[in-house]
């Protein structure tokens, strides 16, 4: 088997989603962007159980996927969905001293996401996860 165009266009895709996010949210950097991501991508994963997380990667393009899944403390209580004022904080908490994420870091990414993926897949999990994740999603 050939290897998947996924794989082979993995990092050109990644950087193409990264531009993406750094210019929704106004950000200066790839860098900056890159905190606002790992950090929404945590803060949706504290919410979601082991299986639907699972779920919800396979429709990620390869580095996000990894990105979601990386140093994930299996042990961490989920938390539910709530406010997404309340949500933004605990994704600017994230590296404090060095996360500069707008008060539509959410959004921002979830925009980013919708111009980069299959948005009929992703809708697809999203409607099968718990209360509040489509809704984490809607850009």
């Amino acid at each position: 088997m050939t290897m998947p165009m996924e794989y082979r266009q993995a990092s050109a895709d990644f950087e193409r989603f990264i531009v993406d996010a750094r210019d929704l949210a106004g950000l200066q950097t790839t860098n900056q962007a890159y905190t606002m991501v790992q950090a929404v991508l945590q803060t949706f994963r504290r919410r979601l159980e082991l299986e639907d997380a699972i779920l919800f990667a396979d429709v990620l393009p390869p580095v996000l996927r990894a990105i979601f899944v990386a140093e994930w403390d299996l042990e961490e209580p989920r938390v539910p969905f709530s406010g997404r004022i309340a949500m933004t904080r605990e994704v600017q908490s994230l590296r404090p001293d060095h996360n500069i994420s707008p008060d539509s870091a959410i959004a921002d990414v979830a925009g980013a996401l919708r111009r980069n993926l299959d948005e009929v897949k992703l809708d697809r999990v999203l409607a099968r996860l718990p209360a509040g994740a489509a809704d984490f999603w809607r850009a």
